[in-house]
This record gives structure tokens, C-alpha cells and sequence, in this order.
């Protein structure tokens, strides 16, 4: 084994150093599988979730996040531990990994274990590595709790199949929107060495499940599915383009989750976006993420929620209402007549408060004050709907004067933000109801 990899440092200074550097990777997400441990070893799986996540009975469960090494070959100029940056460098060994999840596991700490890692050597050294790791923390110690491991693009594609074997989800890094913005800023990677391992999860995935009906006691391939993430703002890539880049992921490579990490400034570097007191763009990231879940869930298409005119969101309103003031032609509908589709698309209303009306409906008429106990947001939705053919209360169906309310402003926003100029209206202008009565109806 390599001198590197035995360094004279102890594994609580390595855990220090490791944890830190893995904390700018954000692929890390619930299991998304059920999988019960056999009575045999210790830990199981469970669909509430992993990282970050809560369960039923309100538990917060977490998983041992870490790099297996901070050496890289590499030079990426956003990366903290690439090469030419001045450093402390250290790597686990694969006895060590299993001691930290084991012992953390035991005291109750974690549930399980994500695994990613810098380039020691190269691909196929490191890739060897982690399934030593996994091998032995699997069949030596016995661990069948939940694995989300990293596969290292370039890694030959027998070894990224044997540690699928190993983990519950498997994830290769996107690292930038395009092909263009990864020459500039990581030029030692292709976008084809990170599709190959991708395609080759997603056809192996199949594969196995067609194993899994014939033989019921087939291995597993990667049961939780794989993901991808990618660094938003490093380079100029407008939302239009990030989001249509995540839609052709989920429909070619069958992702469960396309993470999007605001860029953070670690390095000087020309290449990269100067330096600001603002701080990376965390509302810009949101945004993507409430936009992500519109393509997943309630069945948008990037072109509908932006187009080569209007390339980027609107930080101030979430992506639904914004699609919603740019198609009022679409409204208001009726909530007691509209099909489960299109009451997805109103803005307040989700896939559950959704089926909730579907059903409802069945035996009565609704009104407002149901549909604020069937989850609707009705500071958001009674723009937009109407109940036995009356909205709420007599309102402008335009988008300037939507707009303000929702934005709720007390002032005039700069023309550079909302392009309009009016005074702000008030949320009661042409109703009779008083502030009060609207709130005890919210």
C-alpha cells in the first residue's frame, strides 16, 4: 500500500481533516430504499432517510460524511483540494473507514456512511480503494446499513460495477452545467469519462432488477438509484440552460436527484468568478431546487418554466408562481371542476392538497376555508382560483398587481429588479373585507 495512505497521523486528526474537505459535496441525500438487516450483522436501511433527514416520529438521521483521501492528481481551479493548493494532506485507510462508521453506528451517531473522494494516484488506485473499504465493511464487519458512494469517472467499469454491488446509491459528479465551463475550470476531466460510469449504473440498474424477478436471492445493484451534482454560478450557464441539462439527466440516465451547489470561492483564481461580500448565490440555488422538484413531481418541462428570452428565474418569486404570472390565460380555475394536472399547477397548491380536493370534491362543494385545511396556501393560491365560480374576494387579475402582493413589499422595488413602477397596492384594495376577516379565513 502506498506510503501516502500511511501517514503518521492519528485517525481522529484524518476524520478532522476529511470531514472538512467533504463538506462542499451536497450529493447526499435520504436512502430512498427499505432494506432490513438479516439478523446477521448489524444495521439496516430505512426509506425515511439518511442525511438530513427526518423521519416519521420526527428523528433527525444523519450518515459519516467523508472523504476517503484529499490527494488529487487533479487541478480543478474551484476545488479546495486540488493539486497546486498549499494544504494538509492525509487518507484513510480502508480499516479505518470501517472503524469510524462501526463505532459511530454503535454509539448511535449515524445510520450510515457517504463515501466520495479526491484522485490518489489514479482512477482505477482509488477506485480499488474504496472497494476495499466497502468489501470489508460489508462481509468482515458486517454492516448493513445504508452506502452512498462516490464512482470516479475514468475508473475502470468492472470496479465501479463491484462496489455497486457494495453501496445503496452510487453518484458521479456532474461538476459544471456544460462541456464548455468543465475545459475551463477542470480541464483534467471529459464529460464523456463522467457520462460513461453514469450510463453504465443506469444499464447495469436494469439489468439486475431482471436478475432480482428471475433469482430472488440475486445481489443488489445500487437498489437506492444514483445521482449527480452540480456547482451553480462557477460559470456563466443561465437557469434556461442548468435546468434543461437537469431535465435530459433525469429522462436519459433515469437520476433519482440532480443536486445543485452554489459556488463558493475557495481560490484565487482568474479563471474563476471574483470574489464578493454577498456570499455564494444560495437564493439563486434554492430557486433550481423548488424548479428541480416542478420537473419531478408535478410534471413541468424546462421549456415551459423558461425560455432563451427569460433565461434565468426570478429570485424573489418561486418558479411556480412566476410560470403562473406569465400564463394568466390559464386562470382562475375552478377548483371544484379542474382535473388533478391542472390543479397542480396553481401556485399553493401541492400533489398532496391536490389529491385531497380530487377526493373531496366527490362529496361536496368546496369553499376557501376547506382548502386551507386541506394544505393550500392560500396566500399564494387565492390569486389564482375559484370556488363555486368566485374568487376569494374581488381582485385584479393582472401581473403587476399580483406580483406586489405576493412579493408583499412595503416600498417600491427598483425598476432593475421587477420592471415596475407603480405604487405598491395594498392587499385589501377593491374588497369590503377587513385585514382581520382575511386572516382568520387564512
Amino acid at each position: 500500500m502506498s506510503e501516502k495512505i500511511q501517514a503518521q497521523m492519528s485517525i481522529y486528526d484524518k476524520l478532522q481533516i476529511l470531514t472538512d474537505a467533504a463538506k462542499y459535496d451536497v450529493a447526499c441525500t435520504s436512502s430512498g430504499v427499505e432494506k432490513r438487516g438479516d439478523g446477521t450483522g448489524m444495521g439496516n436501511c430505512s426509506q425515511a432517510g439518511i442525511c438530513h433527514s427526518f423521519s416519521a416520529d420526527g428523528r433527525c438521521i444523519s450518515l459519516l460524511k467523508i472523504l476517503f483521501t484529499n490527494e488529487c492528481i487533479y487541478d480543478c481551479k474551484y476545488c479546495i483540494n486540488r493539486s497546486s493548493n498549499d494544504v494538509v494532506r492525509t487518507s484513510f485507510t480502508p480499516d479505518e473507514i470501517c472503524t469510524l462508521t462501526i463505532e459511530f453506528y454503535r454509539r448511535n451517531y449515524i445510520e450510515g456512511l457517504f463515501l466520495s473522494s479526491g484522485i490518489l494516484k489514479n482512477p482505477n488506485y482509488t477506485m480499488e480503494l474504496i472497494y476495499a473499504a466497502l468489501y470489508k465493511l460489508r462481509h468482515v464487519y458486517n454492516f448493513q446499513g445504508y452506502i452512498h458512494v462516490k464512482a470516479i469517472p475514468g475508473a475502470d467499469s468492472s470496479l465501479v460495477q463491484k462496489v455497486g454491488f457494495l453501496a445503496d446509491r452510487m453518484s458521479v459528479n456532474l461538476e459544471l452545467p456544460t462541456a464548455e465551463g468543465l475545459r475551463l475550470l477542470a480541464p483534467h476531466k471529459s464529460r464523456k469519462n463522467i457520462l460513461t460510469p453514469m450510463r453504465m449504473v443506469q444499464e447495469r440498474v436494469k439489468e439486475n432488477r431482471k436478475e432480482i424477478v428471475t433469482y430472488r436471492s440475486a445481489p443488489r445493484f445500487v437498489p437506492a438509484g444514483q445521482s449527480t451534482q452540480m456547482i451553480v454560478g462557477a460559470t456563466p450557464e443561465t437557469d434556461y440552460q442548468i435546468l434543461n441539462v437537469a431535465e435530459s439527466l433525469y429522462k436519459k440516465f433515469e437520476l433519482k436527484r440532480v443536486f445543485y451547489s452554489a459556488f463558493v470561492s475557495v481560490n484565487e483564481d482568474k479563471a474563476l468568478p471574483a470574489k464578493t461580500n454577498e456570499g455564494p448565490s444560495l437564493l439563486r440555488e434554492h430557486r433550481l431546487y423548488q424548479a428541480d422538484w416542478l420537473l419531478r413531481y408535478y410534471k413541468f418541462e424546462a421549456k415551459e418554466l423558461l425560455d432563451e428570452k427569460n433565461p434565468n428565474f426570478n429570485i424573489f418569486l418561486d418558479p411556480k408562481c412566476n410560470w403562473a404570472l406569465k400564463h394568466l390565460e390559464f386562470f382562475p380555475v375552478e377548483v371544484n371542476r379542474a382535473d388533478y394536472d391542472t390543479l397542480l399547477r396553481v401556485p399553493g397548491i401541492g400533489y398532496k392538497s391536490a389529491l385531497r380536493i380530487v377526493k373531496a370534491r366527490r362529496f361536496s362543494k368546496l369553499k376557501f376555508e376547506d382548502l386551507k385545511k386541506m394544505g393550500v396556501v392560500l396566500k399564494r393560491a387565492l390569486y389564482f382560483l375559484t370556488c363555486d365560480g368566485k374568487m376569494m374576494y374581488r381582485t385584479k387579475l393582472e401581473e403587476d398587481y399580483i406580483t406586489r402582493n405576493l412579493l408583499n413589499t412595503k416600498e417600491k422595488l427598483p425598476d432593475s429588479v421587477t420592471g415596475l413602477t407603480y405604487r405598491q397596492l395594498s392587499l385589501f384594495d377593491d374588497v369590503n373585507f377587513t385585514e382581520n376577516q382575511v386572516r382568520q379565513i387564512l
